[in-house]
């Protein structure tokens, strides 16, 4: 006589189905969470970034990277070169990787101020800052900007490899919740345009990473 196999009971599937759903928020909930602190960490880029650079021009009169008097303020300072020292200008891309403009020697003044931490020595890999993904972080004067035009202000800081879906919550934290307008603004590297995001028809992609930039 063969003996009948048990299944499960509509309620033993119906708690699975519960546990599994529970499990499912939970995951979805955490993802939410770190991808709100990535944000955050981002916002707080650009926030400290413009403190950095009003507190040294409060300490030496000077702006970080352009200071000409960089080796008298600073032990183990160096002067940029390539630029016009002194002449209230941050020259040089914020993405470039030549080490000696005064764009990424920004970092090492502020650093040696005691305004940032960070290595103050060029040579280290992990000299220049990134954000929260991994992306590149750095500051230059708007008049020498090598993206897209139109930015106002005197800097623009800008934040590489950055998702589209965190550039837009940037952009409603920071300016006006639109990327291709105001002082926050998202574009392709290498591109000429600014991304849409508040408008009918975006070009912005969730999923995409652009460079990020503020204006001040």
């Amino acid at each position: 006589m063969k003996q009948q196999q048990a299944g499960f009971t509509l309620i033993e599937l119906a708690i699975v189905l519960v546990i599994i759903g529970l499990l499912l928020g939970g995951v979805l909930k955490g993802q939410e969470l770190i991808n709100s602190a990535k944000v955050k960490n981002m916002a707080s880029d650009f926030k400290n970034t413009q403190v950095y650079i009003y507190g040294y021009q409060d300490k030496y009169r000077a702006l970080p990277g352009d200071d000409r008097l960089a080796m008298t303020h600073l032990t183990g300072g160096q002067n940029a070169s390539g630029g016009t020292l002194g002449n209230g200008v941050i020259e040089g891309d914020w993405d470039s990787a030549t080490l000696t403009t005064e764009a990424a020697l920004f970092w090492q003044h502020v650093r040696l101020a005691g305004l940032a931490a960070g290595p103050t020595s060029t040579a280290d890999a992990t000299y220049f800052p990134t954000n929260a993904d991994g992306g590149r972080i750095g500051i230059q004067s708007t008049s020498g900007f090598n993206g897209p035009t139109g930015l106002t202000g005197a800097y623009v800081i800008c934040s590489a490899g950055v998702l589209g879906k965190f550039a837009k919550q940037l952009d409603t934290t920071l300016d006006d919740g639109e990327t291709s307008t105001g002082s926050f603004r998202a574009y392709q590297a290498g591109g000429a345009v600014w991304l849409t995001s508040n408008v009918p028809a975006p070009t912005i992609i969730d999923a995409t990473t652009y460079n990020v930039c503020l204006s001040f």
